[in-house]
């Protein structure tokens, strides 16, 4: 994949969690700058998601610790676990809202 590729991806997913955060209604802020979108929560916690361009990687950092995921094709797939990335951010999300968050 070549950096163009990469930060279309990226966007779309970025995009995607914006908008599921809308639908869910969980009280949840968020603001993208740059590379980092960083999800806020009521008890001030964060969940950090970054590009990481010269990987072609998308990183989150959460209470839970840091994970790394790559694109096979279809979806984003952390190296450490091997599970998909949305639902990750969805468990996070329900661990830091200290409630389910589903999109």
């Amino acid at each position: 994949m070549n950096t163009t590729e990469f930060h279309t991806l990226a966007d779309e997913l970025f995009n995607a969690i914006e908008e599921g955060i809308n639908e869910s209604g969980a009280d949840i802020e968020y603001e993208t700058t740059g590379n980092v979108l960083t999800l806020e929560f009521e008890d001030r916690s964060q969940i950090v998601i970054n590009r990481q361009e010269p990987m072609k990687e998308i990183w989150l950092a959460s209470k839970t610790g840091g994970y790394h995921f790559q694109f096979n094709g279809s979806e984003w797939i952390c190296s450490r676990s091997g599970r998909e990335f949305t639902t990750m951010v969805k468990e996070e999300c329900s661990l830091h809202a200290g409630e389910a968050v589903e999109w």
